[in-house]
């Protein structure tokens, strides 16, 4: 595996590389979920990047920049023995100028959900994605659907600015107890570990009522809110179609559950796609 820190290098890089480049953006601190991305998109293609940088420009004030959990050597160590190619580690001075263009999200799709709680978030997300996707030369990237708005901006982003590459929607990997797996998970005690299955245990309600033939948006958030009372403070319960429009009724293939939560320190998010 070879490690690069420039953008010269990879470039220099990347010239050794004939054929698809799959490529995984990630902030670090890798667990089970990224290794998921990692492992289907080396079976997808002959070469492997993964790029690890925690971008500033989607931190708003008071948010856990300095302390997000940081990893190298793990990350490293986990990279070679997942056989990945390429890892870019850059810098923010290598990834970013004093004073350079900007992309800004959607005015609707951008600014609802995670958009209205984190405005500018997405900003930064997808003008630090954008470079990535370019200087990376990423034939396929992967994405997981846990960040499913992420997802569909990214999305949205390549289709709006003809980018070659073609974005790879991936499941949400639990643990064992069902807690979608997250970076921020190790600030959980173990007690709130416990409190934070709720997040997965009321979506799994969801699932079993919408199989029962129940297609009601306000019954469904009804039974969430009453599932969610283990968290410290809940965000929303959305329950959208795939345009992240407001649903009355689930459209079965055309909607996804979301909710985001407080529970300890963390702010932890979790869907259902249905």
């Amino acid at each position: 595996m070879l490690i690069v820190k420039t953008i010269e290098e990879l470039q220099t890089a990347k010239k050794m590389l004939s054929g698809s480049i799959g490529f995984i953006p990630t902030m670090g601190a890798l667990h089970h979920g990224h290794l998921s991305l990692i492992r289907k998109a080396r079976e997808e293609n002959e070469h492997l990047i993964v790029s690890i940088f925690v971008n500033p420009t989607q931190f708003l004030e008071g948010e856990d920049l300095e302390a997000y959990p940081r990893k190298d050597e793990a990350d490293i160590k986990i990279c070679e023995l997942a056989k990945v190619d390429i890892l870019f580690m850059p810098t923010s001075a290598v990834m970013y100028e004093e004073d350079e263009l900007c992309i800004g999200a959607p005015a609707v799709r951008g600014y609802v959900l995670e958009g209205a709680k984190r405005p500018g978030h997405f900003d930064g997300m997808l003008q630090v994605v954008m470079k990535l996707l370019n200087v990376s030369g990423a034939t396929h990237a992967y994405f997981g659907k846990k960040d499913a708005q992420q997802l569909a901006l990214i999305t949205q982003m390549t289709k709006n600015y003809f980018m070659d590459v073609h974005i790879i929607p991936c499941e949400i990997v639990r643990d064992d107890r069902g807690l979608a797996l997250s970076s921020r998970n190790v600030y959980l005690k173990e007690d709130e570990r416990e409190r934070a299955l709720c997040l997965s245990r009321a979506l799994k309600k969801a699932t079993k009522m919408v199989m029962s033939g129940e297609l009601s948006v306000e019954k469904i958030t009804k039974m969430m809110s009453e599932e969610l009372r283990d968290a410290d403070e809940v965000e929303y319960i959305a329950i959208v179609n795939r345009e992240f429009q407001a649903l009355e009724t689930v459209e079965i293939g055309n909607t996804i559950i979301l909710v985001a939560a407080w529970v300890g320190k963390p702010r932890l998010i979790d869907n259902l796609w249905i």
